[in-house]
Formats: structure tokens, sequence, C-alpha cells
């Protein structure tokens, strides 16, 4: 820095090293799991480990801010699903995303469910919304008859999470076989 750089110049220089941090961040939680080396993340992002503490004082904000468009997209989606006309197959399809979703990244499912048990966590707020969302999901099929009133959400996301688990560590076809068990066995029991 040569003491000359306008604040402008500075603040966007800012924002560059703060895009590339989450964008490698984003690759490497892809590749090798939530545990990936920060020092490693801002080698990669052509920048200090002292940048990426000061962008993301913790694990967890990098987390968060890397987490916060997924988990945001699936908060909207069970929101968008609400009025859907079957809300068990709404329901299936929103779990289908999550499972999708918490595959993508290695340890991901361990990630949000520990951030929902602590508020102090920087995830805490981003998936409780994603919660929130899923839950009146899970509500409108218990309301319509779809769904068996005894499911409570967090069973729901436990299941997910285990999906999500399942795809990320055996074949595709076996996450997406005990998706259909899940469908399956939240569905009232006739009798």
């Amino acid at each position: 820095m040569t003491g000359q750089e306008t604040g402008e110049e500075l603040r966007a220089d800012a924002r560059r090293n703060r895009e590339a941090l989450l964008a490698v961040a984003r690759a490497a939680f892809a590749e090798e799991g939530t545990d990936a080396s920060l020092r490693e993340i801002a080698r990669r992002a052509g920048v200090g480990i002292g940048t990426l503490y000061r962008h993301f004082p913790t694990r967890e904000a990098l987390l968060e801010a890397a987490l916060r468009d997924g988990l945001e997209s699936l908060r909207a989606a069970a929101d968008d699903s609400l009025d859907a006309e079957s809300p068990i197959e709404a329901l299936a399809a929103w779990l289908e995303r999550f499972s999708a979703r918490s595959s993508a990244w290695c340890g991901l499912p361990r990630s949000v469910l520990t951030a929902l048990h602590s508020e102090k966590s920087e995830l805490h707020a981003t998936s409780a919304a994603m919660v929130d969302a899923a839950t009146r999901l899970l509500v409108r099929a218990q309301e319509a008859g779809e769904v068996r009133a005894d499911v409570e959400p967090e069973d729901l996301f436990a299941a997910a999470a285990a999906i999500g688990w399942v795809a990320e560590n055996a074949d595709p076809g076996r996450a997406a076989r005990i998706l259909t068990l899940l469908r399956d066995g939240l569905r009232p029991v006739d009798g």
C-alpha cells in the first residue's frame, strides 16, 4: 500500500478480497468439508490469514457468509411451496433440495444442526429462518392430513441431514431411495 489510495479504492479492494475469500471458501468446503483449512483458503484467495480474519473473525462467520445464499434459497423454496396442490409432495421436494444442499459440503448438516441449538452461533439466525419456513411447510402438510401429526420438525431435519450424509458418503441412488422411504413414512397410517 502506497498510502495514496483513496477510501473508495480501499473499499473496492476489501470487497474483492471478501468475494475472493467467499468463492474459495465455498469451493474448499465443497471439496474438503466445513473443516477446510482457513490458512489454505486465504492462500488460495491470494490474501493473508489476517485479511481472512478481518473479514471473518471465526470459522463460523465464514461458514455463515458462505452458506447464507444457499440457506436463504432453501427458506424461499419452502415459503414458495406453501400453496402447492400436494403439501406432502412439496415437503418431499423441499427435503430433496435440502438433502442435496447438505451433501454438497462435507460436514454441513452437523454445522447447521449445531447452529440451531446455539443462539450465540453466527449461523443460528440464517439456519433458524430456513427451519421456520420448512416447519410451516410441515405444518401445512399435517393440517392437510398428508403427514402424520406426530412428526416434529426436529425429526424431519435429523432425517434430512442423515439423507444428506448418505448422499455424501454413499451412492446417490441410495439417498433417493431413503428419501422415498422417508416420504412414505411421513404419511398417516390408515386404519
